[in-house]
């Protein structure tokens, strides 16, 4: 009687969107995040402080940043997990976009720090690498293109992704930023994968990628000076990787002891690009494996649910972003023990730096929202049914 006269109640959800958020969210995979974030910070503090002090700074000045950053990371994880796949494309987008304009502008306004790379636009008070926040939002785009492809009447969106890809890697090279560009094209051709490409075709790429790696060395004495380091069959001790071996040498099984450790009063990037030796030389070759296995559980689960998944769309994009996660992770810890050249790329959620943990928790976020439980029944029923 009631809808007769004042006509039909709209119908809401019971269900609030928190306690929705966190039935269906991975929360192992949060609370491995966590975990690697305070490992992070434990980290700062033991690295850190010789900088600062070489700087003229506070003795935790550079840990109270990464605890700042990190907590706006944390958040914009745990905001955008909680958006709808689709708002998750459309905001990755619009952050491509910026991205990579912010990218192709390097080379005119962005600074090196000294470092020999234009990667990175001073605000003064802090700095931003556009290439951390373009990753995520180039692998979300590609997904999309490889997605539409497979769609009657869709379009070429495979070729247009290794387009958009090749550009990207261009950009990157001219800084340049070799292991980012590498990143990216192995998100790609991940995702191409995934989506069905011929085992032929990446073989080709790969090829491709070797001669432009053959080119840069003959045109790049930044990229040639770090290759001849990585194939030299003697470490200089007083190079960072010399620094970084010695330092895991002597940390054995369980390390030096806290705060006992001296890599860090001699490695310029110790709280970043070579925490881990940090990790190494004080904590010892148990705190490695800890990090190790928190890394390759993340993904494992990410892969695992994903498996699930009978969108393509947030089977390729979360793929991607799950194994770029994973990789940079590794490249990051193989440079460190001198399994591959320096490539100046950070450690997720445990390097100090702002681009590279905020980007990490945007990320992350996206892969958590693709990786939520979803009332949409297993593929294989989907795959059964169509037969």
């Amino acid at each position: 009687m009631t809808e007769m006269v004042y006509g039909a109640v709209p119908h809401t959800s019971g269900d609030p969107v928190l306690p929705r958020w966190w039935r269906t969210v991975d929360r192992w995979s949060i609370g491995f995040v966590l975990a690697l974030f305070a490992i992070g910070l434990l980290l700062g503090f033991a690295a850190s402080p010789p900088l600062a002090e070489r700087n003229g700074l506070g003795p935790f000045h550079y840990v109270t940043r990464q605890a700042a950053f990190g907590m706006m990371a944390l958040v914009v994880m745990a905001v955008m997990s909680m958006m709808s796949p689709v708002l998750v494309r459309r905001l990755a987008v619009l952050g491509f976009l910026v991205s990579f304009v912010a990218l192709a502008f390097l080379p005119v306004f962005g600074t090196d720090f000294g470092k020999g790379a234009t990667r990175w636009y001073s605000l003064g008070f802090a700095s931003v690498q556009p290439s951390e926040f373009l990753k995520p939002g180039f692998i979300v785009v590609t997904g999309w293109l490889m997605a539409a492809s497979s769609e009657i009447g869709g379009p070429p969106g495979k070729s247009y992704s290794f387009g958009l890809a090749l550009i990207i890697c261009t950009l990157l090279a001219l800084q340049p930023d070799f292991g980012q560009a590498c990143l990216v094209l192995f998100a790609w051709g991940v995702m191409y994968f995934v989506a069905g490409a011929p085992i032929a075709l990446l073989v080709g790429v790969g090829i491709l990628v070797v001669l432009a790696g053959m080119f840069a060395y003959g045109g790049s004495e930044h990229f040639a000076r770090r290759i001849d380091g990585f194939l030299a069959p003697d470490v200089d001790p007083t190079t960072q990787l010399g620094y970084a071996t010695n330092a895991i040498r002597e940390g054995g099984y369980f390390g030096v002891g806290v705060g006992e450790g001296q890599v860090k009063w001699s490695l310029p990037d110790a709280h970043t690009d070579f925490i881990i030796a940090v990790a190494a030389e004080e904590y010892g070759l148990v705190c490695v494996l800890v990090i190790i296995v928190l890394y390759a559980a993340i993904v494992g689960r990410s892969l695992v649910r994903l498996m699930k998944e009978r969108d393509p769309f947030i089977r390729l994009a979360g793929a991607g972003l799950a194994c770029a996660f994973g990789v940079q992770a590794m490249i990051n810890m193989g440079v460190a023990v001198r399994l591959l050249p320096a490539k100046g790329m950070t450690l997720p959620f445990v390097s100090y730096g702002g681009s590279s943990i905020i980007a990490g928790g945007i990320a992350m976020g996206m892969l958590l929202a693709f990786t939520r439980s979803r009332p949409q029944g297993e593929i294989a029923d989907v795959l059964g049914r169509g037969r």
